[in-house]
């Protein structure tokens, strides 16, 4: 008989779900069971000795197989008929009905029955229970595999039970070859069987935090690990072997060098004045956690400037997470900053953590902040001012803590002026600002950052190139660079793939540059530029003069902001 179990307050209480009845030959009801009580709500007291027409409306196919089995002496399996309930409700049942015989005659028939709904519910049930183990397991299985850290367990007698991707990754073993051997023939530890961290794990049941090894791998190469170990334990709370994680530190060290060589604040490099002034705003500001907007043209280091001001805060163990606002659709960059929720939109499959989070505690650069659109930049000054966002389609408040450090290439008071910047916006940001100079305007450091892309491309090839022809490095000082330092870098980088001796010629330069008549557009383009800064300010002087020196009327006729005229007059020294 079939039994199904369910928790009572910490116990299990078994329950029968077949109902249970014995009706005499004469139709009258001599055994009615509990689970036959549950079904009909009848009790025991109130059917035993009645006839069994209570429990059937009058001629119906029940009471009709029941009499057949009394008077034929048949036996009926899986038949669906209605019982009736004390509440006078047809109930819809599978049953059975056997008919008892003594001497050849039948006695009693017993009914046996099953209420089809509540059937039905128990399958329901545990198809959900299925689902919902099979997905646990699925769950379990990715967090598994998805882990950064190593992880293994092994059984009493040493033998690996488990063994993940990234354990795979970092010993060079495949699980399969893992699986079933000793957990010292993958390690090949000095400490291995000689009172190591497991050992200690598996005798005396003490976990290890924090210890550091080395290894050797499947390929013979000598691996630091920093590992943790505990007791594995069964659901029954019984010790079944020990569990281990492992991180691969040559990889965080590796990483941790390559920032701090990369951002610092002498790889900003230069000796020009203005570069030296730069270096102590950077030094400053990175000691605060106001906003910073950096400017200057495309190439000349903004986010090298930004990273550095990170790598030298009190934020420095946080995440700097980089966000370039011109590389996403209108649609697409409200999702990428503030993150959204499984069906916020045609194509969101799933929830996705936007970048103020992914920031959280650190540093969020914004780069090319000017190419947002009004809506973004609205949303964005809520976010700014309230240190609160809510990711697309939901309606949590999430609380940030994060540093804005924003950049563009463009103009910001003129795109206020032509409505496609938030004036508040921009004072939100620009509470500290710091202006890179293009290449052109420090041409005296030029041999500098020459100097410096030679030993770094020396090293990244293997060269030994010593230095630029003097007749190359003349082209070098005559090019405009409209794209700085990244233009520079990268035609360094071409001179080394072409150049086969310790000298870089003119032949080895890009061709933009050995044929090119860049110095009568220079000198065009720059003359122009001067020409309408002078137009200008003769503007703007003689409004200023035609309205008496009344700041007010004259931004009203130049159609631009009173505080933005106040700039300009500064800027080009109007008192």
């Amino acid at each position: 008989m079939d039994v199904k179990k369910v928790i009572d307050r910490g116990k299990e209480v078994l329950i029968i779900p077949d109902g249970i009845a014995v009706i005499g030959k004469e139709c009258n009801i001599i055994v009615f069971n509990e689970a036959a009580s549950r079904i009909t709500g009848y009790t025991e007291d109130d059917v035993v000795g009645e006839n069994c027409k209570i429990l059937f409306e009058q001629g119906s196919d029940g009471m009709n197989f029941l009499k057949e089995s009394l008077r034929d002496n048949r036996a009926f399996t899986n038949l669906a008929f209605n019982i009736m309930t004390k509440k006078e409700s047809a109930k819809n049942v599978l049953a059975s009905i056997t008919p008892i015989v003594r001497n050849e005659n039948v006695i009693s028939a017993v009914l046996v029955f099953r209420d089809t709904k509540e059937m039905l519910n128990l399958a329901e049930d545990l198809e959900e229970k299925t689902t919902e183990l099979i997905d646990q397991k699925n769950k379990l299985d990715a967090i598994f595999n998805s882990n950064i850290e190593g992880t293994f367990t092994i059984d009493d007698g040493w033998n690996v039970t488990s063994f993940n991707a990234a354990a795979e990754k970092i010993t060079g073993y495949k699980v399969i070859e893992a699986i079933g051997k000793k957990c010292w023939e993958i390690f090949n530890s000095s400490l291995c069987r000689n009172g190591c961290h497991m050992e200690q794990t598996i005798k005396k049941g003490k976990a290890t935090i924090g210890d550091e090894i080395t290894i050797t791998n499947k390929h013979g190469k000598k691996i630091p690990i920093r590992i943790n170990s505990t007791i594995l334990l069964n659901n029954r709370n019984e010790r079944i072997g020990a569990v281990e994680t492992f991180l691969d530190i040559s990889e965080i060290k590796n990483l941790s060098e390559h920032l701090d060589e990369r951002f610092k604040y002498e790889n900003i490099v230069g000796k020009n004045k203005e570069i030296k002034q730069i270096i102590n705003v950077l030094e400053s500001v990175a000691q605060t956690d106001s906003s910073v907007l950096i400017t200057g043209e495309s190439g000349t280091g903004k986010e090298l400037a930004a990273r550095a001001i990170h790598l030298n805060s009190h934020r420095r163990t946080g995440p700097f997470t980089a966000v370039n606002c011109s590389a996403f659709a209108e649609s697409l960059i409200e999702s990428e900053l503030f993150g959204h929720e499984k069906g916020a939109f045609t194509g969101a499959i799933k929830s996705k953590v936007g970048r103020f989070e992914l920031a959280q505690n650190g540093t969020l650069f914004l780069d090319e902040i000017g190419d947002l659109s009004i809506t973004v930049q609205t949303k964005l000054l809520r976010v700014l001012e309230t240190k609160e966002i809510e990711r697309v389609g939901a309606n949590k408040i999430i609380k940030i803590d994060t540093r804005i450090i924003a950049a563009t290439n463009k103009d910001l008071e003129r795109e206020i002026e032509a409505g496609r910047f938030r004036e508040d916006l921009y004072y939100r940001i620009n509470v500290m600002n710091i202006q890179l100079p293009p290449l052109r305007e420090r041409k005296d450091d030029l041999p500098i950052l020459v100097n410096h892309f030679i030993e770094k491309f020396n090293s990244k090839f293997e060269h030994n190139i010593k230095h630029f022809s003097s007749s190359a490095f003349d082209i070098l000082m005559d090019y405009n660079w409209p794209g700085n330092i990244r233009e520079l870098e990268n035609v360094i980088e071409h001179c080394f793939v072409l150049c086969d001796s310790d000298v870089i010629q003119i032949e080895h330069l890009p061709k933009r540059l050995r044929e090119g008549n860049f110095h009568s557009t220079t000198e065009s383009i720059s003359n122009n530029f001067n020409h309408f800064k002078d137009a200008e300010r003769n503007i703007i002087i003689n409004t200023l003069k035609k309205h008496n020196g009344n700041r007010s009327k004259t931004a009203e006729e130049l159609n631009i902001h009173p505080t933005t005229l106040w700039r300009k007059m500064q800027k080009f020294g109007i008192s």
